[in-house]
């Protein structure tokens, strides 16, 4: 990445050399063309729909928390939607109402299966594209309906 050097005065009048990074748009953040875009949560997603498939960019914020910023807009105590995807960047916590928990970090596949809680850990926003089937994922994607060992 390109890098400029800017002087810059500190306390007593000398001048030192900064260096700040050139500002670019990011691809992996860039309006996604042809997509819906929508906020739920805090979440912001875009989502494409290729055929009967759904392609989502979801954007979770630092300091996002399942329970505490979609549990009740969902009206369930876990998150029942089964997640398949790839996690582009950042790292996410997941944890299964049996106990077992799961962490991913970017750049990495994911599979997670419904009835998990999960949060952003760290201070970077988490970015995951997902591909699912609505109402239809699981049977489609031939994940399990349950998180099992």
């Amino acid at each position: 990445m390109r890098q400029r050097v800017r002087k810059q005065k500190r306390a007593g009048g000398k001048k030192t050399a900064r260096t700040t990074r050139a500002r670019k748009s990011d691809p992996v953040l860039a309006r996604v063309r042809g997509a819906e875009r929508r906020q739920v949560g805090h979440v912001k997603l875009q989502v494409g729909r290729p055929g009967a498939a759904r392609v989502k960019r979801m954007i979770y914020p630092p300091g996002f928390h399942w329970a505490k910023d979609m549990k009740a807009a969902v009206g369930t105590d876990l998150c029942m939607h089964a997640h398949v995807g790839f996690l582009v960047r950042g790292e996410i916590h997941i944890e299964y109402q049996d106990g077992c928990v799961v962490e991913f970090k970017a750049p990495q596949v994911v599979a997670i299966e419904p009835g998990h809680d999960g949060w952003v850990v760290g201070r970077e926003s988490v970015v995951m594209i997902e591909f699912d089937f609505e109402r239809d994922t699981i049977s489609r994607t031939g994940m399990p309906d349950s998180h099992r060992h």
